[in-house]
């Protein structure tokens, strides 16, 4: 059975004896594919088409520096997350170049295929059903959005943006229920984000929270006084913020 109009994008160096014997395995569990080289030209003409993203690593690939910077662009823009497949020793690469908030999963050589296809058909199916509720990150520090979002993302659908204007930019195809705002950001900061937002009738309603990296009276008193939500410390524990997150949503029940 087909998994309607969803299709994986497999990445490879080349379409290997190993890569074609995935694609027969994929094609046997009803799942849509199509095999691109890492290439930004051909990989761009079909990155819309893709609703999950699989990168089956050679032997001791290197991923070349444009190609990293295309996929951490475009993965974080267009919310998509990426599957690694490798050896050991080149995952680890991999993992050390992107953020981990990235990548959905990794799968070391050789692979299991049935986990492999059970975690590409949960993805599509996230998709299809998306009953989480959705957050949107919004930090400078890829790390530490990378870190929040693998805190999030069993419970929440969760989005993630480097910078304000890449944020505004994501809002205008991509709805959301809240936005964790850094207040402190280089070029357009916190505050002059959640301006434009209350500008915009479009994003004017959607609850924002701030993270300040500054628990001291006055700088604390700066955020409030910009009447978001609420603001969070950025030294928060995961277990404080899944707790208040919980508490904020069903406050607005």
């Amino acid at each position: 059975m087909s998994m309607g109009n969803q299709e994986l994008m497999l990445i490879g160096i080349k379409e290997t004896f190993v890569i074609r014997a995935l694609e027969n395995k994929l094609r046997e569990a009803g799942i849509d594919f199509f095999f691109v080289t890492p290439d930004i030209d051909v990989v761009s003409k079909k990155w819309d088409n893709a609703s999950a993203i699989a990168y089956y690593l050679d032997q001791s690939e290197k991923i070349e520096k444009s190609f990293l910077h295309y996929l951490n662009e475009h993965l974080t823009e267009d919310d998509k997350q990426i599957i690694i497949i490798g050896e050991k020793v080149d995952t680890d690469i991999a993992k050390g170049k992107l953020p981990s908030g990235m990548i959905l999963k990794t799968f070391l050589r050789p692979l299991d295929v049935e986990d492999f296809i059970e975690t590409v058909k949960n993805q599509f199916s996230e998709l299809l059903n998306p009953s989480k509720k959705s957050i949107m990150v919004v930090d400078d520090d890829a790390t530490y959005i990378g870190l929040i979002r693998d805190w999030l993302r069993e419970k929440y659908t969760v989005s993630m943006a480097v910078s304000g204007l890449q944020a505004i930019r994501i809002l205008g195809r991509t709805q959301v229920d809240l936005i964790l705002l850094d207040y402190e950001m280089p070029i357009t900061s916190g505050p002059q984000v959640l301006e434009m937002l209350r500008n915009d009738p479009s994003t004017r309603d959607i609850p924002v929270i701030f993270l300040t990296g500054k628990s001291d009276k006055e700088s604390v008193m700066k955020v409030v006084n910009l009447k978001p939500e609420g603001y969070l410390l950025k030294s928060i524990k995961r277990e404080e913020l899944m707790a208040d997150l919980q508490r904020f949503f069903a406050e607005r029940k």
